[in-house]
């Protein structure tokens, strides 16, 4: 059973709908999708269905529903769906994920640190600083902001759940953290083991993500 939810970003109620289909998607086996209509999908949809108004709720391809559901009205809607027995994948619509926003906020954590760590390394320090804010923006910044993004954009943009939970969603986050520190600091107290071992979480947390997604990007 295929839902699709179509949501507007100026739409007020649109976030309340997407938050009462995810846990209704949580609990029923059904193949649940936020469609915005800011994107060509979206406005083919309420094309070809003649929607005039949002949220609306179309199931197996028919307009069941326009406006706010409450959830026992959404689960009853698509009470003719098996109850799902894997729950470690994550719906994505408009709002972000706490994981999401964690990997975010600590890209922006690590932005800091680097331009703090960049005049220091080339005023203060002789240098010596300078590889540790290279790898606190490159590593730390790039990165987070990367999976925070890809995480919440990926799933928007193919029509697909991503796999959720703390090995996929909050594992690589830490240890793209312990790879900044194990890098930097291995550098900065000329630590060669203490860097290796940074370099090793960073690469863990490429290989994670990157099996992460895969399955969003295969037609």
């Amino acid at each position: 059973m295929k839902v699709e939810l179509l949501v507007s970003e100026w739409c007020a109620s649109c976030h309340d709908a997407e938050r009462i289909w995810r846990q209704v998607a949580e609990k029923k086996q059904i193949d649940f999708a936020v469609v915005d209509m800011g994107q060509p999908e979206g406005r083919e949809l309420a094309t070809r269905l003649r929607i005039r108004s949002i949220p609306a709720v179309v199931v197996d391809g028919e307009l069941r529903h326009i406006g706010l559901m409450e959830l026992h009205a959404a689960t009853e809607l698509v009470a003719a769906a098996p109850t799902r027995v894997n729950d470690r994948i994550q719906h994505v619509g408009l709002g972000l994920s706490p994981s999401s926003r964690a990997s975010i906020l600590g890209a922006l954590c690590w932005l800091l640190i680097a331009g703090a760590a960049l005049p220091l390394g080339g005023l203060l320090l002789d240098g010596t600083a300078r590889p540790v804010a290279l790898h606190a923006f490159n590593l730390g910044f790039l990165v987070l902001l990367i999976m925070g993004l890809g995480e919440h954009m990926l799933p928007r943009f193919t029509g697909k759940p991503i796999a959720g939970g703390w090995l996929w969603a909050w594992l690589p986050q830490g240890l793209v953290h312990a790879g900044v520190l194990g890098l930097a600091m291995g550098w900065f107290a000329d630590m060669p083991g203490l860097a290796i071992a940074g370099a090793v979480a960073a690469t863990a947390a490429f290989a994670l993500f990157t099996a992460r997604i895969l399955p969003l990007l295969r037609a």
